[in-house]
């Protein structure tokens, strides 16, 4: 099944994934139509559990459908991460009804949840300065939240908050916010140099009402909702949308390599080529390795898993940095132009350095565990 599956996302990846990419780049916009075929395809789906509509397949197993994904425009991997991953971050809470009013819908495609964590003011995590104030069933909302993927254009916002006059992670709660609540502005935020067509919101909370009922878990575990539930897996993935993204950029050097002749050799022949097609093949595959390894070690229910992705992240992001480089560099001054889809690669692959954390907020977990 699983083989059968990769060929079937792999052949659409490289056909009508591309076509859509290039339409993408060309109006800056994501076609209607695009997520209503990933969703036909049960593309979206492909992690949740069978009872709740999903496919089930193992998170493991996912990643590698995930780098094929990863091969294609950046907003296309986009869709598809963050459709098989936030409810995860819903469920592990919910209550029977929550899963149906949330989560159900969420696996199906049927509603967008956008995960909303990150503040202009504050840092990410446990600095929360948006606050909510209770008045009997209902929490009034006030703050700012920025950078938000899908912020412009979803039907809920996973929302993180604090009590007001709370610090520390013990008066944060997770909340589902309805993307109509009153009292909120939203503005979506200037384009972005890569991720094209892909909405990032600034959003204005002004005592926006929210219901108490809408809360997941308990007030004081809103960072375990978003740091366990959604970002420990979800840094393994975008590790391996490096993954995908470097092999992509790999094989567009190697073609490169292959085709253009100078002084009578063609690239490919050079030592000097060769030697940083071979660095990057290595590159790739020891990132792929650390990935699966956190993968299944967060399968397991390892303790080390939230270093262990952080690992895998770290590592991920360098290596497509120096991947991405050096086949822009094989490509030589065409590969600056963006008739070149080495160009698109390039952009694309910055964003992988601050999503789900930058690389100094990694450090940071990584370097919790080893000076304990």
């Amino acid at each position: 099944m699983m083989e059968q599956l990769s060929a079937e996302i792999e052949e659409w990846v490289r056909g009508p994934g591309e076509a859509y990419a290039e339409e993408i780049e060309r109006t800056h916009q994501v076609p209607s139509g695009l997520k209503a075929e990933l969703r036909d395809r049960g593309y979206l789906r492909l992690a949740a559990p069978e009872e709740y509509g999903g496919r089930g397949i193992p998170f493991a197993r996912y990643l590698e459908l995930m780098e094929l994904f990863s091969m294609s425009h950046a907003s296309i991997r986009m869709i598809v991460h963050v459709h098989n991953g936030i409810w995860r971050a819903i469920d592990q809470f919910a209550t029977d009804e929550q899963r149906k009013q949330f989560v159900l819908p969420q696996v199906a495609a049927d509603k967008t949840v956008a995960f909303t964590l990150t503040e202009p003011t504050a840092g990410t995590g446990a600095d929360l300065r948006c606050s909510v104030e209770q008045e009997g069933d209902t929490y009034y909302l006030s703050g700012e939240k920025h950078l938000i993927t899908f912020g412009v254009n979803c039907d809920y916002w996973l929302l993180f908050a604090r009590l007001a006059g709370t610090t520390g992670k013990d008066g944060t709660v997770a909340l589902m916010v309805d993307r109509n609540t009153p009292g909120v502005r939203v503005e979506e935020m200037a384009e972005t140099m890569g991720v094209r067509g892909t909405d990032h919101a600034h959003m204005f909370f002004d005592r926006a009402p929210v219901p108490v009922a809408n809360r997941l878990g308990e007030v004081g575990q809103g960072l375990e909702v978003a740091l366990g539930g959604f970002l420990t897996p979800s840094r393994i993935s975008v590790a391996m949308t490096c993954v995908g993204l470097a092999r992509r950029a790999q094989e567009l050097a190697v073609e490169h390599a292959q085709k253009r002749v100078t002084f009578g050799k063609p690239l490919a022949a050079r030592q000097a080529i060769a030697f940083q097609l071979a660095e990057n093949a290595t590159d790739i595959e020891a990132a792929r390795q650390l990935v699966l390894y956190a993968a299944r070690q967060w399968e397991a229910g390892d303790p080390r898993a939230a270093t262990l992705s952080s690992m895998s992240k770290l590592n991920a992001v360098d290596m497509l940095t120096r991947v991405t480089d050096k086949a822009l560099q094989v490509h030589g001054g065409i590969g600056y132009w963006e008739s070149s889809p080495i160009e698109r690669v390039y952009r694309d692959a910055r964003a992988q350095r601050f999503e789900e954390g930058t690389n100094e907020i990694q450090k940071t977990v990584i370097a919790r565990e080893v000076l304990a």
